[in-house]
């Protein structure tokens, strides 16, 4: 059953309103849902203008918000809570929204705010809002995109602004660079709004095409198994950014835009070797996604799986982003018989994808828990996520 649908999703919906209304002292005028997501395959190619391979996951982020009265006190207050911050409340004005100036969390649905403000022809008044999301935090599944993808599409819909998902996803994209100060690409963003049920989202980010493939685990008989490590990892750190500049560094080398354009290995002799192993990892991941859809669609679930292993051997030595958790995590999974695995998401930390036969969930669960007591790491959690429906209205 999709996320979106779900019994605990009503429950925790029906909370979240008795919530808001308990720290405003009114109900909201509606409730959304973004997910998370998990990137199939196609790992910093959004910000190189390429390929990527990613799913909604079924956990989200639900949004309950509220207009406030423009005739009542404060109408220009912004208001931010958090089912996981109690009643606590962080609060600032729109005239006040500017880079660095709203703390923590909170900084997510303000540089949305922040961004629409910017636009033409919106009027943005004060709101309220409240955010429940079961999306692990730091683990490399988006948590910090379904909070802006849940708080603009709240707002397309309250302030009638019409915008188109790809719309929604520059801005949300440009508000996460300019705002909260990360240098992400557009794959999260997309993959929250643009997704299918059982289906992943075949996305060119130069153009914002997408595609439906079909993902059917069910009929393979197929899970994704995610593995958090528990470390987190954040795009605000300097290793995202580093690599990010040692990709526009190898796009300015070779007279290019950018490495989308860059078909093939031999293409990049002559760069620095540090900046070609990171152009490498690019140029291939970028063919290993369109070998991935080839793969889907041919109902090849073998070589998806090899594709997965070969991108993960990318990141951990061309790209160098993985971390031992994550490389321990792979091997355990690979070494308990899975299709493929890798690191998904950012890196440095967060989560590994297992695609596995459904009957060995636990098995190689218990392989992966010893693998991390051997390694001294703490005990990661482990879970399966299906591919869910884009954010819309709750």
């Amino acid at each position: 059953m999709s996320a979106s649908n779900s019994r605990r999703t009503a429950v925790r919906i029906q909370a979240l309103r008795a919530g808001f209304a308990k720290i405003y002292g009114q109900e909201p005028e509606g409730v959304w849902r973004a997910p998370g997501r998990v990137n199939l395959i196609g790992e910093h190619t959004d910000y190189n203008l390429g390929f990527v391979l990613p799913f909604a996951i079924d956990k989200n982020a639900l949004v309950a918000v509220r207009r406030r009265d423009p005739q009542g006190a404060d109408p220009q207050l912004l208001q931010f809570a958090s089912t996981f911050g109690g009643e606590q409340v962080t609060s600032v004005r729109l005239e006040d929204l500017a880079p660095g100036a709203v703390p923590g969390w909170a900084a997510y649905p303000a540089s949305v705010a922040w961004v629409l403000g910017q636009q033409e022809n919106v009027e943005l008044t004060g709101f309220d809002l409240l955010v429940d999301s079961d999306v692990p935090v730091g683990s490399g599944l988006s948590s910090s995109h379904a909070l802006e993808v849940g708080t603009i599409v709240a707002l397309n819909d309250l302030l009638g602004l019409q915008l188109e998902k790809t719309g929604m996803a520059r801005l949300t994209q440009r508000a996460e660079n300019e705002f909260v100060g990360a240098p992400t690409g557009i794959m999260d963003q997309s993959a929250s709004l643009m997704s299918h049920a059982e289906h992943a989202l075949f996305l060119d980010c130069r153009s914002l095409e997408s595609t439906a493939v079909p993902l059917p685990l069910e009929h393979w008989n197929a899970v994704v198994l995610v593995i958090d490590t528990r470390v987190e990892h954040s795009h605000i750190d300097g290793g995202y950014a580093a690599r990010r500049a040692s990709c526009e560094q190898a796009a300015a080398a070779l007279g290019v835009a950018s490495l989308r354009e860059i078909s093939s290995v031999p293409e990049l002799e002559g760069l620095d070797p540090l900046v070609k192993r990171r152009a490498r990892h690019i140029v291939t991941e970028n063919r290993r996604v369109l070998d991935a859809v080839a793969a889907l669609r041919d109902s090849d679930l073998q070589e998806v799986g090899r594709l997965l292993y070969e991108s993960h051997e990318s990141m951990r030595d061309d790209y160098e982003i993985s971390a031992p958790e994550l490389d321990v995590a792979v091997q355990a999974a690979r070494s308990a018989g899975a299709v493929g695995a890798r690191m998904t998401g950012g890196g440095f930390g967060g989560s590994a994808i297992a695609l596995i036969d459904r009957g060995k969930i636990q098995e190689t669960s218990e392989a992966v828990y010893r693998a991390f007591s051997r390694a001294g790491f703490q005990r990661p959690s482990i879970f399966t996520v299906s591919a869910d429906e884009g954010a819309g209205r709750a």
